[in-house]
């Protein structure tokens, strides 16, 4: 069974049943001790895109937001047995030309990691994929607030749905976690992992 490892702030790596283990903005926390067959970055904030953390493995891939966007249109790729559809993300802090979300679809399984983003009208249209996973940012400074996070999450129905990028601080907001409103809500504090 895949598991997920918070790091914290928007930080997580996911290992995947057969074994590939993946970084998603790299920045936060620590288990960076696992080299990676793939790593993807939302946007070029220093704050996602700490690759120095991270030994990738002679064959692994790294798919940046500009890879994403390339030629202005959404890019999907298959990596490490994973299959990464691009979707939108942006908000007033965050252009949405230079900043995306991942979908990763691996053992079965569905994630939607929404990068630093406000309301996107994709999200309109996820319902019907019965997502299993969806990490949304609730911090209210940067990006939407747990409010928001909440409508959109009732918005996506994926099965289960973990507040992260909870703080500006970079530290973790209880408070501020437990405020998004929603049927599957997980709470993952930096350094908990979880079984998908």
């Amino acid at each position: 069974m895949a598991t997920l490892l918070f790091q914290g702030h928007a930080s997580c790596r996911i290992t995947t049943r057969s074994g590939a283990v993946i970084y998603i903005d790299p920045f936060a926390g620590e288990g960076y001790d696992l080299p990676a067959d793939l790593v993807l970055i939302t946007h070029e904030h220093g704050d996602h895109n700490d690759l120095s953390k991270v030994t990738l493995k002679p064959d692994g891939v790294v798919i940046r937001s500009a890879d994403a966007l390339a030629g202005g249109q959404y890019h999907n790729f298959d990596a490490a047995g994973v299959h990464i559809q691009t979707v939108p993300a942006g908000n007033r802090n965050h252009d949405p030309k230079e900043c995306v979300g991942y979908i990763l679809t691996m053992d079965g399984i569905t994630l939607y990691h929404a990068g630093d983003t406000s309301t996107m009208p994709h999200m309109s249209v996820l319902a019907p994929r019965k997502l299993d996973w969806v990490l949304l940012p609730v911090d209210g400074i940067y990006n939407m607030d747990p409010a928001e996070a909440s409508t959109c999450a009732k918005r996506i129905s994926g099965k289960h749905t973990i507040p992260i990028h909870t703080d500006p601080s970079y530290q973790y907001n209880r408070t501020q976690a437990d405020r998004l409103s929603c049927s599957g809500k997980v709470l993952l504090e930096h350094g908990q992992s979880i079984e998908l």
